[in-house]
């Protein structure tokens, strides 16, 4: 099996193993007894966890190793899946999320890492489409299953399953090499970021990510509020639209690379995904539905689009810590996102964090248009 194709059963089966349980881990939390602020600021740990660690993860993959760190990271995120499932108090859970957020960022930094630096194919849209792809396949699944597994287990069963499932792509991941290495000064990487051409994208990248944020926070409770769904209903009302979304970036991976054509493409998926955003509001179920599937299917090729265009940033040298910062920036963007759309949503009405961030969304292609026009990605 090629290095590739080892890495995305990785990414397929982390992004099943946590979306299968973030789902539902509020749920787990209420169970043991946590109170409300508890539950927040465990989940706020975990969601921090790339401020901390992606631009050292990417450090550590330019100048050692990436398939040691890789290893590290299943191995990390296996044990503290099988402790969480035996934890009952809010200091040991704590601390467990936030070692769990550090292991899933690692796996994320290097695996992105590793394709950043591979330089074998000619036709980048196949092999950002692909990684993309499989990534949202295992969030859609993860979602879609999540529902249905805790059905018939209890949580804590799940967890030591899953615990299992995060160890077996260890022995997977044996065979890559190690990546490329280089002794990179934190100079390099001050420059890599501060330019115009950079900064540029950061901005729209940090737009970007702010929708993020109202899908996290009151997307289920939209949901409940609006339409009455039950616990079924609304695992499938979110789901099936991820199917789309990991349909459109395999689309993708079948386009023949054109800079100019992937700039567009990029520009009209925003466009494509705030719309979807903002007539998710709408009151017909069926309409609802459609339009949150144009939302996921814009997301499916920006995934892909935003991958590639980061791979053309900066030098391979650099690569790993340079596009870690980027994505602290894009953790930032959710994070904002979060503590602005979750008090926007609960104070003024759920329906209007889907109908601002979509708006930003619109607002970032344009914006976007004159960026791809000043600099050549």
């Amino acid at each position: 099996m090629d290095a590739r194709h080892r890495l995305h059963c990785v990414n397929f089966i982390r992004k099943f193993t946590s979306n299968s349980i973030f789902f539902l881990i509020p749920l787990h939390f209420l169970q043991i007894g946590l109170p409300g602020w508890q539950i927040g600021l465990i989940m706020a740990f975990y969601a921090s966890a790339p401020l901390l660690f992606s631009f050292p993860a990417g450090w550590i993959n330019d100048r050692f190793s990436i398939k040691k760190l890789i290893q590290a990271g299943l191995v990390t995120m296996s044990l503290t899946l099988f402790l969480i499932g035996r934890a009952k108090h809010f200091l040991p859970m704590l601390f467990l999320f936030l070692m769990l957020g550090i292991a899933n960022n690692a796996l994320d930094v290097s695996i992105n890492n590793f394709f950043y630096k591979d330089g074998r194919d000619a036709n980048q849209n196949k092999k950002y489409g692909l990684l993309a792809f499989w990534l949202a396949l295992g969030v859609a699944a993860g979602t879609f299953f999540g529902g249905f597994l805790t059905t018939y287990a209890r949580f804590e069963v799940l967890l030591n399953v899953y615990a299992f499932l995060m160890l077996a792509p260890f022995f997977l991941v044996f065979p890559i090499g190690e990546g490329k290495k280089a002794m990179v000064s934190l100079q390099a990487y001050r420059l890599g970021i501060l330019n115009r051409k950079t900064l540029a994208f950061s901005v729209m990248i940090l737009v970007l990510t702010l929708h993020w944020g109202a899908e996290g926070t009151v997307y289920s409770p939209f949901l409940k509020e609006h339409f009455g769904l039950s616990h079924l209903q609304l695992s499938l009302y979110i789901s099936i639209p991820l199917f789309l979304m990991a349909l459109s970036a395999f689309l993708f991976s079948f386009l023949k690379y054109d800079l100019r054509k992937n700039n567009r493409l990029f520009l009209l998926a925003m466009f494509l995904s705030g719309l979807g955003l903002i007539m998710m509001v709408n009151n017909n179920l069926v309409v609802s539905f459609a339009f949150r599937i144009l939302h996921e299917i814009g997301d499916g090729f920006i995934g892909a689009a935003l991958a590639l265009t980061i791979s053309r940033l900066f030098s391979k040298d650099s690569i790993g810590g340079s596009s870690g910062i980027l994505l602290m920036i894009m953790t930032s963007g959710h994070m904002i996102g979060s503590l602005v759309f979750s008090s926007l949503g609960f104070g003024a009405g759920l329906h209007w964090p889907f109908i601002v961030a979509g708006g930003l969304l619109i607002l970032n292609a344009f914006y976007g248009r004159y960026v791809f026009k000043w600099e050549r990605y």
